[in-house]
């Protein structure tokens, strides 16, 4: 049989992509999406916060710490991605720089010079509270969208940093 020489139709140059009907309107969508974006702004800067300390902590603290730290990191690591996708699903590009984490985290970045070991688990601490926080805040809006997806999202992120947030908490009392 001879190959056909006909080129497979291709879309014409500028068409734009299929609209996105999912039962959401754009409006809301949009709003959802910079809300998770401040969520995935605050998780990756917590993300990076950990993993210094992981790196940097010292102390006689130092391997409870140490492997505390990594199991926190590994876990914040694996948060992003479903964050950064929710945000694709709703159509619109999620954020990925440190300019754009910085201007949207509501969180700081990691001191510049180490501080000590009890002094990162405060900082964790505050950084497990806000990141709650912010995702707490789209709540609302996620509920009033019917955002099922979304709202499932922030259940399980408040859950871990909730959680996350007592047990180095425990680690401060005296």
């Amino acid at each position: 049989m001879a190959k056909s020489s006909a080129k497979p139709a291709s879309k014409p140059a500028g068409k734009a992509a299929p609209s996105i009907n999912i039962g959401i309107s754009e409006k809301d969508r949009a709003a959802i999406a910079k809300g998770l974006s401040r969520l995935l702004a605050d998780t990756y800067t917590l993300y990076l916060t950990t993993h210094n300390f992981h790196w940097n902590v010292t102390g006689p603290m130092f391997n409870t710490l140490h492997l505390m730290f990594m199991t926190q990191y590994t876990e914040l690591w694996a948060a992003v991605d479903p964050v950064a996708e929710r945000i694709r699903s709703l159509g619109h590009p999620a954020p990925g720089s440190y300019a754009q984490f910085s201007k949207l985290a509501s969180i700081p970045d990691v001191p510049v010079v180490p501080p000590k070991a009890l002094e990162m688990v405060r900082i964790l601490v505050q950084g497990h509270e806000a990141v709650a926080r912010t995702a707490r805040e789209l709540f609302p809006l996620a509920d009033k969208a019917g955002d099922e997806p979304t709202a499932d999202l922030l259940t399980q992120r408040l859950t871990v940093h909730e959680q996350t947030a007592w047990m180095l908490r425990s680690l401060l009392e005296e």
